[in-house]
């Protein structure tokens, strides 16, 4: 990788903003940068090579920062959240159970083998998409508390189903493999928590805000990586490594200048880099030569905003169950996971993809149609 490419990389990532810049239609950043990817990499110029292993490995680091900051920014301190735990983590097991159910038959269907992995993707919800969307509309609520207990409950659950059911054979190891980083972010966990009690991460933040050092910033970065080295060693994807970081991260409470430090880190360098990869690395062409896999994706987009819709019947309105079924993560995951271990056919990956942007395209919908409620409301 040239400092070349680097620069069309980080200038491909500006197409993020100029997507996301009409407020109204509540499109994530990352769809432009997806889509500049896709256009510059293997499905229309060419011009980005994600062979290149300086590139592979920087996109991993973003992956890895990406995932990190999706984790801390679940709730997981806010104690109202918590008072609405039954009734999200409820809803949330219903749309799991009608996912295993749709996620087969789709699977039977198009004869791909993948009804777990379907089901996963179905099931998931994405906090790093639905939680900001909440928060520019300044929605707030008992059935909103239910919606962010539900998203952070399910995000977290396929978050570790996922490598589990992405390798079936490998199964065992993959457990073994995440409960060893899930005890390794638990012990960070228990090790930030006495640093915050003890008064000790007060006063290496004075220090640090005194001397400029980003002291913070460099522990949290030390720790994220620590744990997606050990990721790598036990054969489970950095996904989970990252998204464990964060929840330790934010089982504490994360530092507003740490907050900062991370968001220019992930959104003006390594966030974009890894999605302009990502598009980059999809070849949509796959479609047009098993154009049924067009089929595939719509499918899944429309089978997981379906099986959100469902606890309708327990009183969850319906927009708001569309912006639960809003998912980008675990389908990233799955792509990047699916492609490295090379479980996925030709074509699928990008069909994992169309089903993820059919979800955030009914989640801006509904966001749409919330915000139109809020104004009449006014």
């Amino acid at each position: 990788m040239t400092f070349s490419t680097l620069a069309l990389v980080i200038a491909l990532g500006l197409c993020g903003p100029i997507f996301a810049l009409r407020r109204s239609w509540h499109l994530p950043v990352i769809l432009g940068e997806l889509v500049a990817g896709i256009i510059f990499g293997s499905t229309g110029f060419g011009v980005l090579h994600t062979s290149d292993p300086m590139f592979t490995f920087l996109a991993d680091m973003g992956f890895a920062v990406v995932m990190f900051v999706a984790g801390a920014h679940v709730p997981v301190r806010d104690p109202v959240v918590r008072t609405a735990l039954g009734i999200g983590g409820l809803r949330a097991v219903i749309v799991g159970l009608r996912a295993v159910a749709a996620g087969f038959g789709i699977a039977h269907w198009f004869g791909t083998g993948h009804g777990a992995i379907y089901a996963v993707l179905m099931a998931s919800s994405s906090a790093a998409l639905a939680l900001p969307i909440i928060d520019s509309l300044g929605m707030h609520g008992r059935p909103v508390l239910a919606l962010t207990a539900q998203v952070a409950i399910a995000d977290t659950a396929c978050v570790v189903a996922l490598p589990l059911v992405i390798d079936p054979a490998n199964a065992g190891r993959a457990a073994i493999g995440a409960i060893a980083v899930a005890a390794a972010a638990a012990a960070l966990f228990l090790v930030l928590r006495q640093l915050e009690l003890s008064g000790t991460r007060r006063r290496v933040h004075r220090l640090s805000e005194d001397r400029s050092f980003a002291l913070e910033l460099r522990v949290s970065l030390a720790a994220l990586f620590a744990l997606c080295a050990l990721a790598t060693q036990t054969h489970v994807s950095i996904m989970l490594a990252g998204f464990a970081a964060g929840l330790a991260v934010a089982g504490i409470g994360e530092p507003r200048r740490v907050a900062r430090q991370l968001f220019a880190i992930n959104d003006g360098f390594l966030g974009p880099l890894f999605f302009v990869w990502l598009g980059a690395r999809l070849n949509l062409r796959e479609l047009g030569e098993h154009p049924r896999l067009i089929g595939l994706g719509l499918l899944l987009g429309a089978g997981a905003v379906l099986v959100h819709l469902a606890t309708r019947a327990i009183g969850q309105p319906l927009p708001l169950g569309a912006l639960a079924a809003a998912q980008i993560g675990v389908p990233v995951a799955a792509v990047t996971v699916g492609t490295q271990l090379h479980v996925l056919v030709p074509g699928e990956s990008s069909a994992l993809m169309l089903g993820a942007l059919c979800t955030i395209a009914a989640a801006a919908l509904a966001a749409s149609r919330i915000a139109g409620t809020t104004r009449a409301d006014k």
